[in-house]
């Protein structure tokens, strides 16, 4: 398999996520005054977009626009780097929500998108859709650092996210995606119906440099059973692309490399190098390991944001 090309699967070997469109007809470029992904009707529920560009040498929001129940907030509009939170009103979503991000950054722009805690997906007995898109563009020398906290599931829910980036051949990417069993406390792991997750980077070209996709679904038997999640309640993925990151990717790479593997391990974790980048996979016992895993490698982060943006939150 290409090292360029990732798919990880528990269960089946697809992921069944609906999209509005192809790649090259959903594309978009930084400087085409951030044109919507087909599908994304700004007067729609649930529908947010965000805008940066260099103002004065210094990164800046110049649009920012959000539909309810999902929120814009962005504590640092200007500065070495934009941060932004994105938040919704019942700090979830509920059957039939169809939430979607549109982010543009400029040449030189650096920006984190976070969000303001764990994305609650709640039951959905009559299983209708319920799902979240994010798409953006990276213009010349700039850097998305996208860190959602995880997908919290409910019991009896169903979720689907499809996230589609596109950079420029000098640009940087950090992306997070990652998930937890549930309501642990209240005796649910991996209680929900469907989980699936896809994600694709790609160039200008455009030329696809990064396919991942995850399908965790009940009906293939249960997601406890030891042959599938088994002990873990977390999963993570983390993604390095980009010329800037070059140095970081490399000793991600090596951290993992001189790790020993212990049988029975409480958190297991695996490093793939990319072209201009690494990816990592984590699974752990508990969200705490995985949190504490993944902070250790964005160390770097605040060189490039000014500021560590997870210092006062996990």
């Amino acid at each position: 398999m290409n090292p360029t090309l990732q798919q990880r699967e528990v269960g089946r070997s697809h992921c069944d996520v609906p999209t509005h469109a192809s790649a090259s007809s959903s594309r978009f470029e930084p400087g085409t005054g951030m044109e919507p992904l087909p599908g994304s009707d700004l007067t729609r529920p649930g529908q947010a977009r965000l805008r940066c560009e260099l103002v004065a040498g210094q990164s800046s929001v110049t649009s920012s626009f959000a539909t309810s129940p999902l929120k814009l907030l962005t504590p640092r509009p200007r500065g070495q780097s934009v941060w932004t939170c994105l938040a919704s009103l019942g700090g979830g979503l509920l059957a039939g929500d169809e939430t979607s991000l549109d982010v543009e950054l400029g040449p030189g722009t650096r920006c984190f998108v976070s969000t303001q805690a764990s994305t609650k997906v709640y039951r959905n007995p009559t299983q209708r859709p319920c799902s979240h898109r994010v798409g953006a563009a990276v213009g010349e020398n700039g850097l998305l650092v996208l860190a959602p906290d995880p997908v919290q599931c409910f019991a009896g829910s169903s979720f689907v996210q499809r996230q589609e980036i596109f950079l420029h051949p000098t640009a940087g990417l950090v992306l997070l995606d990652w998930c937890s069993s549930g309501r642990v406390a209240r005796g649910e792991r991996w209680a929900f119906t469907r989980y699936a997750s896809r994600i694709e980077i790609w160039d200008s070209s455009p030329k696809r440099l990064f396919l991942d996709s995850l399908l965790l679904d009940s009906e293939d038997g249960p997601l406890d059973s030891p042959m599938r999640l088994g002990r873990f309640n977390c999963l993570a993925l983390l993604l390095f692309l980009g010329p800037a990151l070059r140095a970081s990717s490399q000793a991600l790479l090596r951290a993992i490399d001189a790790r020993p593997v212990l049988r029975r391990d409480s958190l297991v974790a695996s490093a793939s190098p990319l072209r201009d980048g690494a990816l990592l996979r984590v699974a752990g016992q508990s969200f705490e390991d995985v949190a504490h895993e993944i902070h250790s490698h964005l160390a770097f982060l605040p060189d490039h944001l000014g500021d560590d943006p997870f210092a006062r939150k996990w």
